[in-house]
């Protein structure tokens, strides 16, 4: 499949693995890779900027294909050193930066200047193209669906994606919902360039998620997620459990502030249930496309099945539609 993304990450299909924090480590990037898409290591997994040196370098031992860093510059985490993060990505030749959870104004000279495409991932039209203004290579559009932030709009992909598309001439990837060969088809019908996909990739083989963790996930429904901290201004999608109902409580309450809220919902604590299999303990970012998955595939597998759907549901059912018309 050819499309301006493919075109611009060098891979086979237009699919991205989200950068996911903890679990986007060597093994499930590299596999993504070596299955056609752009597999995205997590720089903020990493404790500093050489682990994350160490980190590339052991993906080049899994791959010789493309693959990516993602760069989450979320206002929680300014004490990590962003900038040495980015320095080792140029030291390092990767070809492709995901910047995430603010704006990437002030590494992109040094991103760019050293021929890094970067990918923004925004969750609204206004701040794509404010991204697109301050010279990004691609969009990837986010929406309620999603796992993790999807802002305060709450605009689903159906309507986010097109009128993403309409707005930039960039390359524009469509995140948030898409689990399948369906979800991959309607995004490129709705205008879209790719797909990036973070829960689905999450539930495979190679991805590190415990055991227990991926068992509960599989018998999620797309009703089993929830928002935390809307109050604050922080919508955070994750999965409904205990831990998540005790902070929902609490915030509804009304008598919290939203540092109250982090030792419930904080990263560090879902980063160790993730390894633990305490999967009550914890608020799992997990978009509403769980409901879809029901297996844990190897990635190659993924990928095989997703592209061999999608040219079935491009070339027959939908060709099939148009010849009774």
């Amino acid at each position: 499949m050819k499309t301006r993304a493919t075109e611009l990450l060098g891979v086979r299909y237009p699919v991205v693995q989200s950068g996911m924090r903890w679990v986007a480590r060597a093994e499930l990037v590299a596999a993504v890779s070596n299955a056609g898409g752009l597999g995205v290591l997590s720089a903020h997994t990493q404790p500093d900027a050489e682990a994350l040196r160490l980190e590339i370098r052991r993906t080049r031992t899994l791959t010789s294909l493309p693959f990516g860093v993602n760069l989450t510059l979320l206002a929680a985490n300014a004490g990590i050193d962003v900038a040495g993060y980015v320095r080792v990505v140029v030291e390092e030749g990767i070809p492709v930066v995901e910047t995430a959870g603010g704006s990437p104004a002030r590494y992109l000279d040094a991103l760019k200047g050293a021929g890094v495409k970067v990918m923004h991932k925004a969750t609204s039209v206004r701040h794509a193209l404010k991204a697109q203004s301050l010279g990004v290579d691609a969009v990837i559009i986010d929406g309620y669906e999603c796992a993790g932030h999807p802002g305060q709009d709450d605009v689903p992909g159906l309507v986010l994606i097109p009128a993403a598309a309409q707005a930039l001439s960039i390359p524009l990837l469509a995140a948030g919902g898409i689990a399948d060969a369906r979800g991959m088809v309607a995004a490129l019908a709705l205008g879209a360039d790719g797909v990036c996909m973070g829960t689905r990739f999450l539930l495979t083989r190679e991805s590190p998620l415990h055991a227990d963790i991926k068992a509960r996930m599989l018998a999620a429904r797309e009703t089993d997620t929830t928002l935390v901290g809307r109050r604050f201004g922080d919508s955070i999608r994750v999965m409904r459990n205990a831990k998540v109902d005790e902070a929902l409580a609490l915030e509804a309450a009304g008598t919290t502030t939203h540092h109250d809220l982090l030792p419930l919902i904080g990263a560090a604590r879902w980063m160790q249930a993730m390894e633990s299999g305490a999967a009550d303990d914890a608020a799992f970012p997990l978009g509403q496309c769980v409901g879809l998955i029901d297996d844990l595939p190897s990635c190659a597998a993924l990928l095989e099945r997703l592209m061999v759907e999608a040219r079935a549901l491009i070339g027959e059912r939908l060709a099939a539609m148009l010849a009774a018309a």
